[in-house]
């Protein structure tokens, strides 16, 4: 039996090229109907963890449609067991500098908005309301934009992307996600892997 433990962003993020067409619907339409013709096989099962099916439905507005009830039916939700599993302590250890060098980084571009602000503003105190927020807009996108990639880019960033490690080295399986954090951090793991694309062709061969 050949197990894989699939993350959100397969059907989000078109980059991942599963190869079953160009938008989120039918992506999950296409492989509903692999899995299920793959099933009978009995040599394959399709793995996700509670918390990723509960953000895969938040995308949607009526998570109670049939074609993601279908597809949720035919894929396992599993829970990984977290009390259990033996973490080496050199990932931990590499998970608290990180996070250290990360917020370190996240405080610094956070002191070089506040300075460009400052200088931006200096002699504007008479700006209205909308005038200045208006002036500020820009500003703030900028410090979100830098400050997500300082401290999520290529980390791990949610317990729902633990969640997907923890479940494939539980199960021997392989982890298939376009997520370069969880992608980095699985392979810190010893867990397999396998390219979004590879895992789209070999299921696309059950249709």
């Amino acid at each position: 039996m050949e197990y894989f433990v699939i993350d959100t962003n397969l059907f989000f993020n078109m980059e991942a090229k599963l190869g079953m067409g160009n938008d989120t619907e039918t992506i999950i339409r296409q492989l509903t109907a692999a899995i299920q013709h793959a099933q009978k096989t009995e040599k394959v099962a399709v793995l996700m963890p509670p918390r990723i099916v509960e953000e895969i439905k938040s995308f949607f507005e009526d998570p109670e449609q049939p074609f993601l009830q279908e597809f949720f039916a035919c894929i396992s939700v599993q829970s990984p067991d977290l009390l259990n599993l033996k973490i080496p302590a050199e990932l931990l250890a590499r998970y608290i500098e990180e996070s250290r060098l990360r917020a370190y980084r996240g405080m610094t571009i956070a002191e070089e908005e506040i300075a460009k602000t400052g200088t931006q503003f200096m002699g504007s105190e008479m700006l209205g309301k909308k005038e200045f927020q208006m002036s500020v807009g820009h500003i703030i996108k900028s410090f979100r934009e830098r400050f997500r990639n300082a401290t999520r880019t290529k980390f791990l960033d949610s317990v729902a992307d633990f969640d997907l490690i923890a479940l494939a080295m539980q199960k021997n399986a392989y982890l298939v996600t376009s997520d370069e954090g969880v992608t980095q951090w699985g392979r810190l793991c010893g867990v397999k892997e396998m390219d979004s694309q590879i895992f789209g062709k070999k299921m696309l061969k059950y249709l």
